[in-house]
């Protein structure tokens, strides 16, 4: 590993980076909130991990179908304009929300129709997010830009988690899931303002053909695949170890809708200070740093699964935090230097669908592996299978490369 000093202030004059800046002060918190706030309001009006494992994967389930396409649009169209109708309609779903739970006690269906729809949004922004940062600053600029950012976003959501938990603790989580619907109509705005200039781009004879067009791009590089199969299984371990069993975990013995809140807020001060550091941060061999990290994202679920003091969970959820931060501004700045300006969001969107493609079937195991083994072992069984996939992602070579062996720049 090496150290290089960068200074992040120079992309600050650039209007279009604070534009999304703001946007990623606005959308994170909100997020944030809806994260504590859903999951809190499944388990007030059913206790059922089962019900709650269902809203989960129904939030991401859209991502299945929609992914590509909102890559193909965010080439397209603008990502900025992508963007901002993603967080329009999660307004609208969330606010919706809101008020079922403020006026009585929807069923389980409309809960899940309506993250559904929260999902989709989130679908339609991840994509076009990837796309946009690069259109508005220089390449010598992208780390910094991509730390920059990413602080931005993760000092949200410590806010946004710290206010979800005291929220949903004080006031109920219909109160919490309203206030995360008006920070999202407001992240409207700022994306509706960002200028760019369209990226060059070769004509494709429709969607499909652009979609194959992305596709060829997402599997000419092995180190790009191989990392994406291997964070879908982490990440589908970790939905039902740790998205859908941890706050069962933290209602049963931690204290309830505070406790995971806190936790919560560890993990995203940890990617705040990974954020810091990663503007100095750089590695000889940057995809075998992100792919090691991969096991190090069922940390916190290890230390749930122990039934550690929540102190120490806390202090795993911060560490893993500062390591994902810095893995993910390395990934960022490998893709934006080497896939096509014009194609970068289609291969962002294959990217990110295979990334999540298996957390649906994650959070829906979580139920019966529970009822069938118990809480911990499943937890155990989760970090069992990161680890794994792990350990089997190091086989190709592009991983253990240096920078310009992993595949051809722009």
């Amino acid at each position: 590993m090496s150290v290089q000093l960068i200074a992040p202030r120079g992309v600050l004059h650039l209007h279009g980076f604070r534009l999304l800046l703001l946007d990623r002060l606005l959308a994170p918190a909100a997020t944030a909130v809806s994260t504590v706030a859903v999951s809190f309001a499944v388990l007030g009006l059913t206790g059922s991990v089962a019900d709650l494992s269902h809203v989960l994967a129904a939030q991401i389930a859209p991502a299945l179908l929609l992914m590509p396409v909102s890559g193909v649009l965010a080439d397209r169209f603008g990502a900025q304009y992508v963007i901002a109708a993603a967080c329009l309609l999660t307004a609208c779903c969330e606010g919706t929300l809101a008020f079922l739970l403020l006026t009585g006690h929807p069923p389980i269906g409309q809960i899940m129709l309506l993250e559904a729809g929260t999902g989709a949004a989130l679908a339609m922004f991840l994509p076009a997010s990837t796309a946009l940062l690069p259109r508005l600053v220089p390449d010598t600029e992208l780390q910094r830009a991509n730390a920059l950012s990413r602080l931005v976003t993760n000092a949200a959501t410590v806010g946004g988690g710290a206010f979800a938990g005291a929220a949903v603790a004080s006031f109920g989580p219909g109160w919490a899931l309203a206030a995360d619907a008006a920070a999202m109509l407001a992240a409207c705005v700022p994306n509706l303002l960002i200028r760019t200039a369209p990226a060059a781009r070769r004509a494709a004879p429709d969607l499909f053909g652009e979609l194959r067009e992305g596709w060829r791009e997402f599997r000419s590089h092995t180190w790009l695949w191989v990392i994406v199969l291997q964070y879908s299984l982490v990440f589908m371990a970790c939905a039902w170890g740790y998205g859908v069993l941890g706050p069962v975990v933290a209602r049963d013995s931690l204290g309830g809708s505070t406790a995971w809140g806190e936790i919560l807020v560890a993990e995203a001060l940890g990617l705040v200070a990974g954020a810091c550091a990663a503007t100095r941060f750089t590695t000889r061999r940057p995809m075998l740093f992100v792919t090691l990290c991969g096991a190090a994202v069922a940390a916190p679920t290890l230390a749930l699964a122990l039934l550690l003091p929540l102190w120490l969970i806390c202090a795993f959820s911060f560490g893993t935090g500062v390591l994902v931060e810095l893995m993910m501004v390395q990934w960022n700045v490998a893709m934006a230097r080497t896939i096509p300006a014009d194609r970068l969001a289609r291969v962002g969107s294959y990217d990110m669908l295979g990334t999540v493609v298996a957390t649906p079937f994650g959070t829906l195991l979580a139920g019966p592996l529970a009822a069938t083994i118990g809480i911990r072992p499943a937890q155990f069984a989760a970090v069992l299978l990161a680890v794994a996939v792990t350990v089997l992602a190091l086989a190709p070579k592009e991983i253990r490369a240096e920078p310009g062996r992993a595949g051809a720049t722009r």
